[in-house]
């Protein structure tokens, strides 16, 4: 189970909302990736695609936008 301190993902404007969707956007992506990798290499994620995705926005490999309506809601 990941235990991560929210607070540096939660920078400036981003809601906790935005970080959740970007999370499920991201772990599905690198699901889709694993699922394309394993039919033709035979390779299998050794850890889940939510822990790996938490990871990359955490280490800042990818960076949420939030959109002007939720900023105004």
């Amino acid at each position: 189970m990941i235990n991560i301190d929210l607070k540096p993902m939660l920078k400036g404007d981003i809601s906790r909302y935005s970080l959740c969707v970007a999370v499920a956007k991201r772990s599905r992506e690198i699901n889709d990736e694993a699922v394309e990798l394993k039919e033709k290499e035979k390779i299998l994620l050794e850890e889940k695609p939510v822990s790996l995705a938490v990871e990359d926005i955490y280490s800042g490999k990818y960076i949420i936008k939030e959109s002007e309506e939720i900023k105004n809601y």
